[in-house]
C-alpha cells in the first residue's frame, strides 16, 4: 500500500487554478507520476497542479517543492500553486511551522522562488528572470529572436494563429497575440495540437492573449500536462514579458483569466513578480482505493 493512503491534503485554488497541497516533510516518500495521476483522477482531490512539500535541501530555504501536472508529469514552476503553498505553510494548523516573517524562500526544479504575504489571502511571488534564448526555453530550432517564432496553425495563406512569442518562466510558453477575444478561439482543440509540436522538445503551454489596454491583458491558457485551465501563473508572467518585448504594453499589467485576475510586473532587475489571491476550499485524506491499481 502506498504511503499516501489516508494522507491529509489541502484543496485550494489561486485565481481558479485548481491546486492540491501535500506535506511530505519528514518523509522520504517521493510521489510517482502514477500516484499523482491517480490523485488527479479522483474528483475529491482533482487538481491542475499538485504541490508537494519536502524538507529543505538548500540552506536558507524553507522547503523543497515538487510540482506535478494532471497527467503525472512534472512542472518546474507554478506561481498560483506557490501562493497556495505559502498560505499553507504560514496559516494551516497542521502544516504551519514558525517563520520569522510572512516571507518564504522555496526551491523548485526551476530554482529558488521567493513569496511574500501582502494581504490576508494575497501573496506576491518572485518568479525569477525569464528565459528568452531559444535553447533556454527550449526550442528545437535556433531562433535568433524569440519575440516571434515561426509557428502557425491553419491555412498557410490565412492562419488561425501565427508567430507566437516564446518565453520560459520555469516552464516553456508560446503566446499568440490576437485582436479578438481569446474566447473566440477553440483552444480546447488548438492546445493539444500545439502542446506537443516538435518545435517544443519539452512540450509547451499554449496561450492566446488579447492586449485590451496598455496595462490590461485578457488571457486563456492550455497547460501542458493539465489541459485547459482557469488560470496559469507562469503563463500570465510569460505573457507580460512577451507583450512588453513587443512594446504592446509597458512592464506591468493586470492579466485577466477565466478564473480571476493576476498582477504582473517585469522589474528593471529582470525579475518577474506576480501578485494574486489564494482560496482554501477544504481538506481531505486520500482514499486508499484510488491507489489500488498501482504496483507497490
Amino acid at each position: 500500500m502506498t504511503a499516501l493512503a489516508n494522507h491529509r491534503f489541502l484543496k485550494m485554488h489561486g485565481a481558479g487554478n485548481a491546486i492540491v497541497v501535500l506535506d511530505l516533510r519528514s518523509s522520504r516518500h517521493i510521489v510517482s507520476g502514477r500516484e499523482a495521476k491517480a490523485i488527479a483522477e479522483d474528483p475529491r482531490s482533482h487538481f491542475d497542479q499538485l504541490m508537494v512539500l519536502h524538507d529543505a535541501v538548500t540552506p536558507g530555504t524553507d522547503a523543497y517543492l515538487r510540482i506535478y501536472n494532471t497527467d503525472g508529469s512534472r512542472a518546474g514552476a507554478c506561481g498560483n500553486g506557490t501562493r497556495c503553498v505559502a498560505f499553507a505553510m504560514l496559516d494551516d494548523p497542521a502544516m504551519a511551522r514558525p517563520v520569522e516573517c510572512g516571507s518564504l524562500t522555496l526551491e523548485t526544479e526551476a530554482g529558488l522562488v521567493g513569496v511574500k504575504r501582502v494581504a490576508d489571502r494575497s501573496f506576491t511571488v518572485d518568479m525569477g528572470k525569464p528565459r528568452l534564448k531559444w535553447d533556454e526555453i527550449p526550442l528545437r530550432d535556433p531562433f535568433p529572436d524569440t519575440r516571434r517564432i515561426e509557428l502557425q496553425i491553419g491555412p498557410i495563406d490565412d492562419p488561425i494563429l501565427h508567430s507566437p512569442g516564446a518565453v520560459s518562466m520555469g516552464n516553456p510558453h508560446a503566446i499568440f497575440f490576437v485582436d479578438r477575444d481569446p474566447e473566440a478561439y477553440d483552444l480546447e482543440q488548438i492546445g493539444p495540437m500545439l502542446e506537443g509540436h516538435p518545435i517544443f522538445p519539452e512540450r509547451a503551454n499554449i496561450s492566446i492573449a488579447q492586449v485590451v489596454a496598455r496595462d490590461i491583458i485578457k488571457l486563456r491558457v492550455w497547460e501542458r500536462g493539465a489541459g485547459l485551465t482557469l488560470a496559469c501563473g507562469t503563463a500570465a508572467c510569460a505573457t507580460v514579458v512577451a507583450a512588453s518585448r513587443l512594446r504592446m504594453i509597458g512592464r506591468q499589467a493586470t492579466v485577466s483569466l477565466p478564473g480571476g485576475q493576476l498582477s504582473v510586473e517585469w522589474r528593471a532587475d529582470d525579475h518577474v513578480l506576480m501578485t494574486g489571491p489564494v482560496f482554501l476550499e477544504g481538506e481531505g485524506t486520500f482514499a486508499p482505493e484510488i491507489f489500488s491499481g498501482l504496483a507497490p
